[in-house]
């Protein structure tokens, strides 16, 4: 967001491509993360883009945070330690 305020996102990028642990990013599942940045979804679209060159990739904003159920152990943990809301 142009006010530097932090924004979640949800992101598919195809299996091939995986990233590193880092804080911003969660993995929920294979392929599938969570991503909480102030960068705007076209730079995180495009920075992606560019570092793994996938066949598939999906970078979609979230007014709030998501539920989710039977996804990797600390995604929730780590939704409410990057998060101002309640998950």
């Amino acid at each position: 967001m142009a006010d530097g305020t932090p924004r979640l996102y949800l992101v598919y990028l195809d299996a091939d491509a995986t990233p590193r642990p880092a804080p911003e990013l969660a993995e929920l599942a294979p392929g599938l993360y969570l991503v909480r940045t102030a960068r705007s979804r076209s730079q995180v679209y495009h920075a992606l883009k560019r570092r793994f060159a996938p066949r598939r990739l999906l970078v979609a904003p979230l007014d709030g945070d998501p539920k989710f159920k039977g996804v990797r152990p600390g995604a929730l943990a780590w939704l409410r330690a990057t998060g101002d809301r309640d998950a």
